[in-house]
């Protein structure tokens, strides 16, 4: 089934905000590399990296349904000068929020357009979103418990620079 045009268009919208997503986690990153903090700093950036492969899926969906997308115009991100790491997590919450919001309005144009091909695809993206948002809620979570504790600070990031390009 071909995509019609509104469905063509949000999915190129979709694509655009993946890519935003990307650019506002190496930003993030880099605010993290400026505190000393390489473990979140690599935190942040295998979530760009998986932020881009999310653009790839759309992508690849509308590709293979003979669209083509159009990538928009993407904003630059905010500055991260003096931002806290709290504030880091709090932005990336805050972020993946809007994401979510933004599928759940996908989902909800693809029921109004009775595109049902899109639906799987979009099914997987909310869950993954569920994921996201749990993911990082908890860190938000975390760095309020530990607050300026240098110790506690330095565990978690340690703990967030294990994580591997898989999970």
């Amino acid at each position: 089934m071909a995509l019609n045009d509104t469905l063509l268009k949000a999915l190129s919208d979709q694509i655009t905000l993946e890519l935003e997503s990307s650019i506002v986690y190496l930003q993030l990153g880099i605010a993290l590399d400026d505190q000393d903090l390489p473990g979140m700093a690599g935190w942040m950036r295998l979530q760009s990296d998986e932020e881009r492969d999310h653009a790839a899926k759309f992508i690849a969906h509308v590709t293979d349904r003979g669209g083509r997308p159009q990538i928009g115009a993407i904003p630059a991100p905010q500055s991260v000068d003096g931002l806290s790491v709290l504030a880091a997590f709090e932005t990336s919450l805050a972020h993946e929020q809007k994401v979510s919001e933004s599928i759940r309005n996908l989902y909800r144009l693809a029921q109004a357009e009775g595109d049902i091909d899109v639906i799987p695809l979009l099914h997987w993206f909310i869950e993954e979103q569920i994921e996201e948002e749990a993911t990082v809620s908890e860190i938000v979570g975390r760095v309020k418990l530990i607050g300026d504790d240098g110790a506690g600070l330095l565990r978690l990031d340690a703990e967030l620079g294990s994580r591997t390009a898989a999970e």
